[in-house]
């Protein structure tokens, strides 16, 4: 195996695996997100925001294995890729951090207490434990598409001379305003395939739906943003796929309409933004008419087609820099080692198949709906 695995390729097998786990993080802790945003405004009673939040109550925490592990590839598999973006968006990591820690304890302590007041103010947690990491993490990636402002020294140091607030533009908050959309969308869906017959599952699919419009105009937007603004980065010199990891030694600009380029070289990929684009007709059909098998699927493929156009639009760019593009981060430029990318394949073919099975396992062994019936008499519920 080792043998047929060259440098070049086991750099592109860690860049589709990058994507593979952002990918399940926005499929199942996606609905996870979009539930708690969802729960002020589908859940009216304390039965009722019982019955949502019990939705997610048996799975929310190994979903967010998803997050970890893509934390840790990127830190294993693109030591640059950490340290620029984990530095650059530290304050924001801070604020996704701190609301994703409400949400255990949201969990937790709502039901310690029988007060309304006690419980509401948990629920608004939750609610801030779902929002707002949305939103940032698609603030990320508009940030991420518009190129950050860092740059590398001759001994690759890195500088980064952007700010907090400068995170937030018109376009990087249309992104965030996405990937709130997408997530409402998927929690709209989960909730209409596991609730009740009743007010909850109608809300989820009116709010669902209407996340659902939202997100094809967002995204039909933020492709406009894109095709006739003035982002986009190319690669100007020669691309070594086999040479050592140092970013120094690429040659990039900065041009408009340059993430278009792969588009007009494979023109197959048009594929990817008209599937996020169905999809998210498909899940808009499905919560109108109750159907709940295509409303899932549908947000689901809508979530895969958005997150693969970006991936594949930025190919082989993974962060560009906006102030000094020749220090910009690529599939080619950025790697660990050849025999760290391997040894860590190795280890997440033999590991990756055992979270697969067992998170399916999971979700087969407590597949069911949530019933009012069943919050009145179960005591293990939340």
């Amino acid at each position: 195996m080792h043998l047929a695995l060259d440098y070049s390729m086991l750099r592109l097998i860690w860049w589709v695996l990058l994507g593979v786990l952002l990918i399940g993080f926005a499929l199942t802790d996606g609905w996870d997100l979009g539930i708690g945003t969802l729960l002020p405004f589908v859940a009216r009673t304390d039965v009722e925001r019982r019955m949502a939040i019990n939705v997610v109550g048996p799975t929310w925490e190994g979903n967010q294995v998803w997050f970890i592990l893509g934390g840790g590839a990127i830190f294993a598999a693109w030591p640059f890729v950490y340290a620029v973006s984990f530095s650059g968006f530290y304050l924001a990591m801070f604020v996704v951090l701190a609301a994703l820690i409400l949400r255990p304890v949201g969990f937790k302590y709502r039901s310690k207490r029988p007060g309304l007041g006690w419980r509401a103010g948990w629920d608004w947690a939750l609610f801030v434990g779902g929002f707002v990491p949305s939103l940032v993490f698609g603030v990320a990636i508009g940030n991420v598409l518009q190129g950050l402002p860092f740059r590398l020294n001759s001994d690759l140091r890195t500088y980064y001379e952007g700010s907090f607030l400068g995170l937030f533009t018109p376009f990087t908050l249309l992104c965030g305003l996405l990937s709130v959309a997408m997530v409402v969308v998927h929690g709209g869906a989960y909730l209409m395939a596991k609730l009740e017959h009743g007010p909850v599952r109608q809300r989820a699919r009116r709010y669902g739906g209407f996340a659902a419009i939202l997100s094809i105009a967002l995204f039909a937007l933020g492709g406009a943003f894109v095709a006739f603004g003035d982002m986009g980065f190319r690669i100007a010199g020669t691309i070594d796929p086999f040479g050592a990891s140092n970013p120094l030694r690429t040659t990039a600009v900065q041009e408009a309409g340059g993430w278009l380029a792969n588009y007009a070289a494979n023109p197959w990929m048009i594929s990817l933004p008209a599937l996020g684009l169905l999809g998210a007709g498909l899940a808009w059909l499905g919560l109108r008419r109750g159907w709940e098998a295509p409303a899932l699927a549908g947000s689901a493929l809508s979530s895969l087609g958005i997150i693969a156009t970006v991936g594949l639009s930025m190919f082989p760019f993974i962060l560009p820099s906006v102030i000094d593009p020749h220090s910009s981060l690529t599939v080619w430029n950025a790697s660990s080692s050849e025999r760290t990318l391997f040894l860590m394949l190795v280890a997440t073919v033999v590991f990756l198949p055992l979270v697969l099975l067992y998170t399916a396992w999971v979700y087969r062994m407590l597949w069911g709906r949530v019933t009012s019936a069943a919050i009145a008499t179960d005591p293990d519920l939340y």
